[in-house]
């Protein structure tokens, strides 16, 4: 069958193709310990995630979850309450998935999570719209586990706050949900069923997440990789413009989930 090059990414820009329900992508570094998790969740029945059908040292041919991945900035309909509830149902989903799985003998990537926010979960550590598939304006499947390591529920919570909330500065969010950042980041952990202090965990650590995922982004475009050199340049003044308001605002986030 026809290849069709597949759009979006940035460390695999170009180099990823649909063939008929397959995705054939290059191979990533440590994918024994991807494929590992990625055959645990299939075990487990969850079925947000592709499977591996084969895997050469050119390359991996996954399984096709049919949808459309997001895109940044998010569309409007993504930005309903329902859609992002859909998300945090997703990857709650995938969190209890993941919980009886034991990574500990594999090597992961060496973009190791702050040990602060290390739990001894395996997270995706990468949830970006990008990753997130979508049928019919609901979450559905989580692309790309490349960056999938030791980690933890609130790790991947504070991507999903920044993202989906979204967690930006005021000239980067749309006018009908720029009033309502601080009570949709409730309404995601919610979604999420988090209770106690994990709550108030995640709104501390969105800082930390926003520096350790973008720190990625600069150090792969600085040694010269094109597809992060232009993601940088496309992004770059709504992260740090971001980085400011969740700064200005980070008491106000504490302060809406400790009240629940």
């Amino acid at each position: 069958m026809p290849a069709q090059a597949l759009s979006g990414g940035v460390a695999n820009l170009g180099r990823v193709f649909r063939v008929g329900d397959t995705v054939r992508r290059p191979l990533a570094p440590h994918a024994e310990a991807r494929h590992a998790l990625l055959a645990h969740l299939e075990q487990v029945g969850f079925d947000g995630a592709p499977r591996v059908l084969s895997s050469a040292s050119d390359g991996e041919v996954l399984s096709w979850i049919p949808g459309s991945a997001g895109y940044t900035p998010l569309p409007g309909w993504a930005l309903t309450d329902e859609s992002m509830i859909s998300v945090a149902r997703l990857v709650r989903g995938l969190h209890d998935a993941v919980a009886t799985f034991d990574g500990s003998s594999f090597d992961w990537p060496d973009d190791r999570v702050p040990r602060a926010y290390r739990t001894g979960m395996v997270s995706h550590n990468d949830l970006h719209p990008g990753n997130v598939v979508y049928r019919d304006g609901q979450a559905v499947g989580v692309l790309d586990f490349d960056l999938a390591g030791p980690g933890g529920i609130v790790w991947d919570l504070a991507a999903l706050a920044r993202c989906w909330c979204p967690l930006l500065a005021d000239e980067d969010v749309p006018d009908y949900v720029r009033e309502r950042r601080v009570e949709r980041f409730v309404l995601l952990l919610d979604a999420y069923g988090l209770q106690g202090d994990e709550r108030i965990a995640v709104a501390r650590a969105l800082l930390a997440n926003q520096v350790w995922t973008y720190r990625i982004v600069t150090a792969n475009a600085a040694a010269g990789h094109e597809g992060f050199q232009g993601f940088w340049h496309l992004v770059r003044g709504r992260v740090l413009r971001g980085h400011s308001w969740i700064s200005e605002h980070q008491g106000e986030l504490i302060g809406a989930v400790s009240s629940r």
